[in-house]
């Protein structure tokens, strides 16, 4: 009877492992010689598709960007500017919560990874065409990407222990309640974050007005900045 034969080696099956792994574990875990043993394979297969390990991590993170919705940039769809960061942000933050370890990597930004290009193109592309400056539009990917992600290296609640002796009113007489924190970790860190982004959204809607100002129906005027200091 014939043996069965060994699934190929391939891109994917490296980066789903390596994507396990890193889940599971965090970023050290991630080795060649440990995802060679955990595919089956010798360790130098594993450089028929990828130099070295930064590369697997880089392939890991652009597959969690290739998470991130996108559909509210498109043209056809009828979200503003503004509406659409706001549903985008939600997505890109689901996806970092969902893979948190791999959070450091897709901070350093895009690189060339294809997946996080399409991101910023998204962005950039619908911030422009929505009657931003191209500097601001830039800014405020910037901005975006400073705010989703600084909120996924954390947890504010997880913060906090769960013993009530650790808060003693003598020295933080307003920390009374910090050891529930954890046990409404969602609550607290999702609120958090809706609360900073619907803030975030005001003061560039504000912002807006001084940028961009709708002519008839259609047309957009774009002012320049106003100076400040």
């Amino acid at each position: 009877m014939a043996r069965p034969r060994k699934p190929l080696l391939s891109r994917d099956r490296i980066v789903g492992a390596a994507s396990a792994l890193v889940d599971a574990e965090g970023l050290d875990a991630v080795s060649t010689r440990r995802l060679a043993a955990v595919l089956g394979v010798s360790g130098p297969s594993l450089y028929n598709h990828f130099r070295n390990k930064e590369e697997i991590l880089d392939a890991v993170a652009d597959a969690v960007s290739a998470q991130v919705d996108l559909s509210m940039f498109e043209e056809s769809d009828p979200r503003d500017w503004r509406e659409a960061l706001h549903d985008w942000a939600l997505s890109y933050r689901a996806a970092l919560a969902a893979h948190p370890h791999i959070v450091p990597v897709l901070a350093r930004g895009p690189g060339r990874r294809p997946a996080g290009l399409r991101v910023a193109d998204a962005v950039f592309g619908a911030m422009v065409g929505a009657g931003w400056p191209p500097a601001q539009a830039t800014r405020i990917g910037a901005l975006m990407r400073y705010f989703i992600t600084g909120s996924a290296l954390g947890s504010f609640a997880g913060g906090f222990v769960d013993d009530e002796t650790a808060y003693d009113p003598a020295d933080y007489p307003h920390l009374g309640q910090a050891h529930l924190l954890a046990d409404h970790r969602r609550q607290v860190d999702e609120g958090a974050f809706e609360t900073g982004l619907r803030a975030l959204l005001d003061g560039l809607a504000i912002q807006y007005e001084q940028y961009a100002r709708p002519v008839g129906d259609d047309a957009v005027t774009v002012r320049p900045a106003p100076n400040r200091p």
